[in-house]
């Protein structure tokens, strides 16, 4: 799966976003828990999905400043 870029974020409404975040924070979760068991295959992808979050969160964000202007 490829990182998303912020262009791509910004053409969604924040109910799409706020469900993406959902949907990457369980993943991070079983990211998680499949490295802490030892049966984790990419270890790249923990990296690539807290950044995807990280993402999503500064685009909400940036809809929620420029909404409250």
């Amino acid at each position: 799966m490829r990182a998303m870029d912020a262009a791509e974020l910004r053409n969604r409404t924040p109910d799409q976003l706020r469900d993406q975040l959902v949907a990457l924070k369980k993943e991070a979760f079983n990211l998680r828990f499949q490295q802490a068991t030892g049966q984790i295959e990419n270890t790249a992808r923990i990296r690539q999905v807290r950044r995807d979050i990280a993402r999503v969160k500064t685009v909400l964000n940036e809809m929620a400043r420029k909404a409250a202007v």
